[in-house]
């Protein structure tokens, strides 16, 4: 890790020539007017001319954005439910009936940036201030694993002692956990990263280690906004966040990931910023956009006034609203839902196309290991609003005929990048996801499910079974023989066993 002074150590973050190369004629790709304008030219849009937009989703089509556009202004409730309708199927096609778990882990709270909204900025004397060790990385995994997560984000602070030295060596820390357990072990089989923007270099040690997807959100798309919400510290220059996940892709890493955090400016606005972010990564790498598109709502921070008082916080309906414009216009990326949000929330956000949320989850560093039962606000970055336990919520989604996938053979069968998108696109991702969502909820029942999670996921299990084994694309490539073996497998103790 870095020996340098935190302020000296900023200053050299940003690499100017690492932005040039992406901007065209100098310029980047979020045209605050041209949003503006077609925010405005799209107001009052027909009924017709909206019906053909969801006709065009449902063909897992992404759209263009006057269209995402026009969207974003319906006013009339019952074209609303249409299009909720339509965001629901629209997953459905894609991914099919499930939701895929995975667990945060924040490794780190020194910061070096001054965002106002955040409970981690660098001038804030209330916060509580970690960063935990190799030894206590390991210790908080083996907690998660009992839980029975095989996914996890790992989140850290930008500063010099959380740098990507450090971030290797946690993710390196996370993989070499293998807990003791009813059948076999239990382990985390993808890490996930949400990091500070780094560069290209950097990006590539990460990508040595076996990082899964990298995550980054720009918080906001307004420049001039942007720039009042982060004062100071290398997240102060917009067009370094902006590209960062471009960077990434170059380095090697396969899957990225956006989000926007709704309640700092307009939420039509930033809809259009993801969009147009999207369309960006695909136009530059192949058509590769982000793996997933997070939204999580603005939540109490303390030592921010900002994160509670801001003109443009989200409501539960207009929640609801932005979810469903961002399945319709991009019909093949994955939605997260975090537990920043009631469970209420969540509900009808699954609703409306998210297809991954977090459960049993803990923001305060070492919260998992040394606090379990509580939240503590001064060693977190913002509050939650779902602490319910993930075998309650697999549960809950069992009841209304969801399955719970901890699938991570995708990428571990090279189904990533340009190939998932691919496979995405066409609904044929979904369908693999499928027999693995099975097989490694078979391994959740029988090794951390409680008594009446097991009565109510066994009832599902035999469901999905019965679909499997009457959908013509399991016989035409003759996956059933297989996928039979895999789950007599696993019953019999085996576990990771995938397709």
């Amino acid at each position: 890790m870095s020996r340098l002074e935190p302020s000296k150590w900023a200053e050299q973050v940003v690499k100017q020539d690492e932005i040039d190369k992406y901007l065209v004629k100098g310029k980047d790709f979020i045209d605050e007017e041209a949003i503006h304008e077609k925010l405005l030219n799209n107001k009052k849009p027909d009924k017709k001319f909206i019906r053909d937009i969801i006709q065009k989703s449902l063909s897992i089509t992404r759209l263009e954005p006057d269209e995402t556009a026009a969207l974003l202004n319906v006013e009339d409730e019952e074209l609303w439910e249409e299009m909720y309708e339509a965001a629901n199927e629209v997953k459905h096609k894609v991914y099919d009936n499930r939701i895929v778990f995975f667990a945060p882990l924040y490794c780190s709270n020194l910061c070096v940036n001054s965002c106002i909204y955040c409970g981690f900025r660098k001038e804030n004397p209330e916060e509580k201030r970690r960063i935990l060790n190799m030894e206590e990385i390991r210790r908080e995994t083996e907690a998660v694993i009992d839980e029975g997560h095989k996914r996890m984000i790992v989140v850290y602070g930008e500063h010099p002692l959380s740098d990507v030295d450090y971030m290797a060596d946690s993710i390196k820390a996370v993989y070499s956990v293998k807990k003791k357990g009813k059948n076999g072990y239990g382990n985390i089989r993808r890490v996930n990263v949400n990091a500070a923007p780094m560069s290209i270099a950097d990006l590539h040690k990460l990508w040595e280690v076996g990082i899964g997807t990298y995550q980054v959100f720009q918080e906001t798309y307004n420049h001039e906004l942007y720039k009042k919400l982060h004062p100071a510290g290398p997240k102060a220059n917009y067009l370094w966040r902006l590209y960062s996940l471009h960077r990434a892709l170059d380095a090697g890493i396969d899957d990225v990931a956006i989000g926007a955090l709704f309640g700092l400016y307009d939420w039509r606005f930033e809809v259009m910023g993801l969009m147009y972010h999207t369309i960006d990564l695909e136009r530059q790498f192949g058509g590769v956009g982000p793996h997933t598109i997070s939204f999580p709502r603005m939540t109490p921070a303390i030592g921010s006034d900002f994160s509670t008082q801001s003109k443009y916080l989200v409501n539960d309906d207009d929640f609801k609203k932005l979810v469903t414009v961002l399945r319709l216009s991009v019909p093949y990326t994955g939605l997260i839902v975090t537990a920043r949000e009631r469970p209420e929330v969540r509900r009808e956000a699954i609703k409306v196309g998210c297809t991954q949320m977090d459960a049993s989850t803990k923001i305060d560093i070492g919260g998992y290991s040394e606090a379990p039962n509580m939240q503590r606000q001064d060693k977190q970055q913002f509050m939650l609003g779902d602490t319910r336990k993930l075998d309650d919520v697999i549960r809950e989604l069992a009841q209304e005929g969801m399955i719970t996938s901890f699938c991570t053979a995708g990428y571990r069968c090279g189904r990533t990048g340009d190939k998932i998108m691919c496979l995405l696109r066409n609904c044929t991702e979904g369908k693999f996801c499928k027999l693995n969502a099975v097989l490694t909820f078979r391994e959740y029942l029988d090794d951390y499910a409680s008594e009446e999670t097991k009565i109510v996921g066994e009832q599902l299990i035999l469901k999905e079974i019965e679909e499997i084994k009457s959908m013509p694309f399991y016989k035409q490539h003759n996956l059933i023989e297989k996928f039979d073996e895999y789950y007599e497998r696993i019953s019999d103790g085996e576990r990771d066993v995938y397709l």
